[in-house]
């Protein structure tokens, strides 16, 4: 419910914070005290359009801030939750408004949109007036209306699941013919194609596999020659091995014959022949390191290169040829044996939109019963709100044809407020007056069916009196035995049915400045003022007695 409103600085106001309780308050005051700036003030919280005239006269901005206290299964909470918007404590709507027209609005203190920020509001606050064009007079929620009076939420939420799988049964049917079809144009290319890469069997990563194996393999093929030509120097028959041998052994002979000149050539002569056998072992290993088969590269590339020649074909990475290949097979499976998993499809088709037409035309069949009761308790109603004559019908049309997840119905509220005339659209049959007490009825019908939190009425009572008047404050107050019901109204039988009053009035502050006002007054006080909205400027005896009773009622 709805516990702080405070505003600052919008039209006559400037600064106003009240506390709203559970149950019924209204608001009373003489015409053109500021009731209306009051409500355009709580409408701006609640996300309505922005409009640089609200800003009070010589500020730079106003603003309003609407405090609710909720509970935490409320849908406001999983709507913050789902928008990313902290849900802990008090749910808080404030809305700036500046007087060059821009405006920001915040939830929680988070800046959010308008349209966020309306969207929260709608889930909060009802507010219905003899003008109003949204609420209980939207022909788009008066479906949503007969599920929640009917409980049928459930049969609704079957309704939408049976709708799901019949449009993707559906849909599976119309994407296996256009497979299929799609298919028969390019039967011949996707033969040879399958039949191309089912030979040539690509593989994700091959095509880096080989690449790297064939730079590998060509590396090795330069590094050989270098190796090989190495190795045929000391071990060919041009190799200088065997004559430095043959050397060393006849400068050992001549040593013995002279020991001190030899002995030092002798000994690195030896030590280079030894050097040499190492580096030809050395040259000879590193060859059977690099031996490879020339066939093995020629193959390599011969394979790279197919798949590369793929690739252009198709215009695709290389791995994504397998990918491709799977498809085209599927493709042509689909041709091949398209027919029967066509039929399969289209039965199963079949079954789903019968389920659903069953779950349908049962929906549609509890909704009518639904109907007939919402129109039978409306009918109750009436009769003490003065439309005695009137009558409230549920006008229902049921198409099988036009399938919707909601189902086939199509719902509006109809009113007929004499014998003899037609039945019509309740926004566009109904006046005023006449409007507003056919959605309190609707409204202490619905009261515990989904409704919103808290429920402002704005001068629904207008136009009436005397019993009408009592019979609008009695169903008010029911109202408020559910939700928290805020009414402005001029009328004292309705006034005297609430738990809270609040008295608007104007106050001067300069000689050319006003600024309404607004206090919760007590019993003594409402007695006053109940008699005043009796009597008129001059408030007599009379009047104060008959305020008097009216409060004992």
């Amino acid at each position: 419910m709805l516990v702080t409103l405070s505003i600052r600085d919008i039209v006559l106001i400037d600064r106003l914070d009240l506390d709203f309780a559970a149950g019924m308050s209204v608001l009373t005051g003489e015409t053109g005290a500021g009731k209306s700036i009051l409500l355009d003030a709580l409408s701006l919280a609640l996300g309505a359009r922005g409009d640089a005239d609200l800003v009070r006269h010589g500020e730079g901005q106003g603003q309003v801030t609407a405090v609710f206290d909720v509970e935490m299964a409320h849908p406001v909470r999983a709507f913050l939750k789902d928008n990313s918007i902290d849900d802990d404590g008090d749910v808080i709507l404030r809305r700036v408004q500046a007087a060059d027209g821009r405006t920001r609005a915040f939830i929680n203190d988070q800046p959010v949109s308008a349209g966020l920020l309306r969207q929260a509001g709608a889930l909060l606050v009802e507010i219905h007036g003899q003008h109003d064009d949204r609420a209980l007079v939207d022909p788009e929620s008066h479906r949503a209306l007969i599920d929640v009076f009917g409980g049928l939420t459930s049969d609704v939420d079957a309704v939408a699941k049976a709708y799901q799988a019949y449009r993707t049964a559906e849909k599976a049917v119309s994407d296996h013919e256009a497979r299929i079809e799609a298919a028969r144009n390019e039967a011949d290319y996707l033969r040879s194609s399958v039949e191309e890469l089912s030979q040539l069997k690509p593989e994700a990563g091959e095509e880096d596999q080989l690449a790297a194996r064939r730079t590998d393999m060509m590396a090795v093929e330069k590094i050989a020659g270098d190796l090989s030509e190495a190795y045929e120097t000391l071990n060919g028959s041009a190799s200088p091995i065997p004559e430095l041998a043959s050397l060393l052994r006849r400068l050992e002979r001549k040593a013995d014959q002279v020991p001190n000149l030899f002995v030092q050539p002798v000994q690195y002569l030896a030590g280079a022949l030894d050097q040499l056998e190492e580096c030809r072992s050395g040259l000879e290993g590193a060859l059977r390191e690099t031996e490879y088969d020339p066939r093995e590269l020629e193959a390599v590339e011969e394979r790279l290169f197919a798949l590369r020649a793929a690739s252009r074909k198709y215009s695709m990475p290389v791995d994504d040829l397998s990918a491709l290949a799977e498809r085209m097979a599927a493709d042509l499976s689909d041709l091949d044996a398209g027919e029967d998993k066509l039929a399969a499809l289209i039965d199963a088709a079949q079954k789903a939109r019968t389920d659903y037409d069953r779950k349908a035309a049962n929906l549609s069949d509890k909704r009518r019963k639904a109907a007939a009761r919402l129109e039978k308790a409306v009918e109750t109603e009436l009769p003490d709100l003065k439309l005695e004559r009137a009558k409230f019908i549920v006008e229902t049309a049921s198409d099988p044809e036009q399938r919707s997840r909601s189902g086939i119905d199509q719902l509006e509220f109809h009113v007929q407020t004499n014998p003899g005339t037609k039945p019509g659209p309740m926004m566009k049959v109904a006046s005023g007056g006449e409007l507003s007490r056919f959605l309190l009825a609707l409204k202490v019908c619905l009261a515990d069916k989904g409704s919103a939190p808290t429920l402002v009425f704005d001068e629904i009572d207008t136009g009436v009196g005397g019993a009408v008047a009592e019979a609008i404050g009695l169903r008010l107050a029911r109202l408020a035995s559910n939700v928290q019901v805020l009414t402005v109204t001029h009328a004292p039988q309705v006034a005297a049915r609430a738990e809270g009053h609040f008295l608007i009035a104007k106050e001067a502050m300069k000689p050319d400045r006003v600024a309404t006002r607004v206090k919760r007054i007590d019993d003594d006080h409402r007695s006053e003022e109940i008699a005043r909205m009796l009597a008129g400027s001059v408030i007599t005896e009379e009047a104060r007695a008959a305020a008097r009773k009216l409060l004992t009622v």
